[in-house]
C-alpha cells in the first residue's frame, strides 16, 4: 500500500502541475503560480484526490537540497563583484527593512516577537527563478538593471542562507541550556569546519571525482554521479556537522560550480533537480488552507503591502541614493517585488523549530502566488510609469534598462560539435582561414588540451541548450555537427535553430535514412557517410574508364540529386 500512496502522490501531483503550469504559462504567468495551485487542488483542504501530504513533503526535501545546489551550481561572483557597489548595501538594507517590517505587522495581529522575525525572513528574499524568467522575457537580464537585480538576489540568497544556520541556534531546543552566545558560536564553529572541509577536500576530490566519472563516457553515471555529490554532501552536512542539507548543498554546487564540468554539471543533473522543485512546489501548495485566508484576510493584506509597497520604495530609494537614473532603480525595485523558494524554505523551517504557525505558512504561500503572479504584469509597466513620471524633463534619462548594442563582430564565429578527425580537420580548415571555432567535446581530456593550445572549447554534450549557449551558438554564424551518430543531434539542431534562426547548420549522418530528419530539424546541409562513399566510388570507376571531367562532374550531380 504504501509504494501504491507513493505512485499515486507521484502521479496526482505532477499531472495537477502538468495542467495548472500549462494554463498558466499560455495565460502569461509563470509556471511556479500553477503549481502552487496544483498543491492545493490535490491538498487536504479542496475536495477530491487528496496526495500523500508526509510522501510529498519527503519528496519535496529532495527538491530543497537540489534547488540549493543549483543556486551554488550557478553562484556568479564576478556578476556580484561588478555591481556589488549597490547590490551588497541595497540587499543589506532592504532585507532589513522587510525582516523589520514584517516583525511589526505579525506583533500587531499578537504574535511572539520570535514568530514575528521568521515572518519577516521568509518576507525578505525574492525568487530567483522568477526575477530570471522576469528579466529574460523582457529582454533586460543582460543590462544595466538586469545585472544589479541579479546580483542584489545573489546577496539577498546568501543572507537567507545564513540566516538558514542561524535560525536553528537562535530557536533551536538546545538554546536555553548552552545560552544563546554559546549557541551562535557552536553554529559559527560547525559552519566554518564545513567550509573548510569542502573548500579542501571538495575542491580536490570531487573535480577528480567527476574527472574520473566523466572518462566513462556515460551520461548515465555522469548524472547519477552528480547528483550523489548534492544529496550526499547534504546529508552528510546534517549528520556529521550539525548544518542544515541546504546549506551543504548549496557549498557542493559551489565547488561543483568552480570546476571544468559546471556546464555539464547544470546541462545533466538540473532537469533532475527541476522535476523534483515542481514537487516542492506542489508540496507548499498542498499547505494552503484557502478557507483559513477568509479569517486572515487583513494579515494577507499586510502582508501583500510589505511585498509589493515596502520593499519595492526602500529599494527605488537606495538605487536613488546610489544616484542611478529612474528607469533602472524601477525596473531592479519591481523585479524584487515577489518571494517564492527561499521565502517557503525558511517558513517551513522555522514551522519545524516550533516557532511560528500554520497561519504564517498559509499567509506567505497566498502571498508568494499573489506576488508571482502579478510581478510580470506589474514589470511591464515600469517603461511606461518611467516615462511619464520623467516627462517634462529637459533631457531624458538614458534608457538603461535597454540591451546594450552587441559588439562589432569582426571575425566569422562557428561552433564545431565533436573533435574526431572530421572535426580537427574541420577546425584546421577554418582557423586556417581566420574563422573563430569553438569546440563542444565531451572528452574532458581533449577540452584541457584545446585550450592549452589557445582554442575556445566547451565541455558538455551539444544537446544541451546551456551547453550551446556556452559555446556562443547564438552569435555564431555557422554550426557544425562533425559527429555522425549523435543520439541527441536532432534535438540538437532543433534546439540551434531556437537559439539562432539565422545560423547556417551543417551536419554529418552515418545513414542516407538519416538526412531528411535532421533537414526537418533545421539543418541547412547534411553529409551523409553512406553518399560520400557513393560519389567517391562512382569518380573513382569513371576515372577508371577514361570518363571526361565534364562526364564525372555531370555523373557526380545525377547521384548527388539521387541520393538527396
Amino acid at each position: 500500500m504504501g509504494s501504491l500512496d507513493l505512485i499515486a502522490t507521484l502521479t496526482g501531483g505532477l499531472a495537477a502541475a502538468l495542467a495548472s503550469g500549462y494554463i498558466t504559462q499560455r495565460l502569461g504567468f509563470s509556471p511556479i503560480v500553477g503549481y502552487l495551485f496544483a498543491g492545493v487542488l490535490v491538498g487536504p483542504h479542496t475536495p477530491g484526490f487528496v496526495a500523500d501530504q508526509h510522501l510529498a513533503e519527503q519528496l519535496a526535501e529532495i527538491g530543497v537540497i537540489l534547488l540549493m545546489f543549483g543556486v551554488g551550481l550557478q553562484f556568479h561572483v564576478d556578476e556580484l563583484l561588478a555591481v556589488r557597489r549597490v547590490a551588497i548595501p541595497g540587499a543589506i538594507v532592504q532585507s532589513g527593512v522587510a525582516t523589520v517590517l514584517g516583525a511589526v505587522v505579525a506583533h500587531w495581529f499578537g504574535w511572539a516577537w520570535g514568530a514575528g522575525l521568521v515572518f519577516g525572513l521568509a518576507l525578505s528574499v525574492a525568487s530567483t527563478v522568477v526575477l530570471i524568467r522576469v528579466l529574460s522575457d523582457s529582454r533586460h537580464l543582460h543590462t544595466p538593471a538586469g545585472h544589479i537585480a541579479v546580483g542584489w538576489l545573489v546577496v539577498e540568497d546568501v543572507l537567507t542562507v545564513l540566516m538558514l544556520v542561524i535560525m536553528p541556534a537562535l530557536f533551536g531546543e538546545g538554546r536555553a541550556a548552552a545560552g544563546l552566545p554559546q549557541s551562535l558560536l557552536i553554529a559559527a564553529v560547525k559552519v566554518g569546519v564545513l567550509v573548510l572541509f569542502i573548500t579542501v577536500a571538495g575542491t580536490r576530490l570531487i573535480p577528480w571525482l567527476l574527472n574520473l566519472v566523466a572518462g566513462t563516457r556515460s551520461r548515465e553515471l555522469f548524472t547519477l554521479c552528480v547528483l550523489v555529490i548534492a544529496l550526499g554532501i547534504a546529508v552528510a552536512s546534517a549528520e556529521v556537522f550539525g548544518v542544515s542539507m541546504a546549506l551543504g548543498a548549496f557549498l557542493a554546487g559551489l565547488v561543483v560550480g568552480r570546476s571544468d564540468f559546471s556546464g555539464r554539471a547544470a546541462s545533466d543533473a538540473l532537469p533532475m533537480r527541476d522535476a523534483f522543485a515542481v514537487l516542492f512546489f506542489v508540496s507548499v501548495g498542498m499547505l494552503l488552507n484557502p478557507w483559513q485566508l477568509v479569517e486572515n484576510r487583513a494579515l494577507l493584506a499586510a502582508t501583500l503591502v510589505i511585498v509589493l509597497a515596502g520593499k519595492p520604495i526602500a529599494a527605488l530609494a537606495i538605487m536613488g541614493l546610489f544616484g542611478y537614473p529612474l528607469r533602472v532603480g524601477l525596473a531592479v525595485a519591481v523585479a524584487l517585488a515577489q518571494i517564492g523558494e527561499f521565502s517557503f524554505i525558511v517558513a517551513n523551517l522555522g514551522v519545524s523549530l516550533g516557532v511560528t504557525s500554520a497561519e504564517a505558512s498559509n499567509t506567505i504561500i497566498a502571498c508568494a502566488i499573489a506576488t508571482i503572479t502579478l510581478n510580470p504584469v506589474l514589470y511591464r509597466g515600469v517603461e511606461p510609469l518611467s516615462a511619464r513620471l520623467s516627462r517634462g524633463r529637459s533631457v531624458a534619462a538614458p534608457d538603461v534598462t535597454a540591451a546594450p548594442t552587441a559588439p562589432a563582430v569582426d571575425r566569422h564565429q562557428a561552433v564545431v560539435v565533436g573533435y574526431g578527425p572530421v572535426g580537427r580537420t574541420v577546425t584546421r580548415l577554418l582557423t586556417e582561414n581566420h574563422i573563430q571555432a569553438t569546440i563542444i567535446e565531451l572528452n574532458m581530456d581533449t577540452v584541457k588540451t584545446l585550450r592549452a593550445a589557445g582554442t575556445r572549447a566547451v565541455y558538455g554534450d551539444a544537446g544541451h541548450a546551456d551547453t550551446l549557449r556556452a559555446a556562443g551558438a547564438q552569435h555564431a554564424r555557422s554550426v557544425i555537427f562533425a559527429v555522425a551518430g549523435m543520439s541527441s543531434m536532432t534535438e540538437a539542431i532543433r534546439m540551434v535553430r531556437e537559439i539562432n534562426p539565422r545560423v547556417q547548420i551543417l551536419a554529418r549522418a552515418n545513414y542516407i535514412r538519416d538526412q531528411e530528419a535532421l533537414k526537418r530539424a533545421g539543418a541547412d546541409v547534411v553529409f551523409s557517410g553512406e553518399g560520400e562513399v557513393a560519389l567517391t566510388l562512382t569518380e573513382a570507376i569513371l576515372a577508371n574508364l577514361g570518363a571526361t571531367a565534364e562526364q564525372i562532374d555531370r555523373e557526380r550531380a545525377r547521384v548527388h540529386s539521387e541520393l538527396g
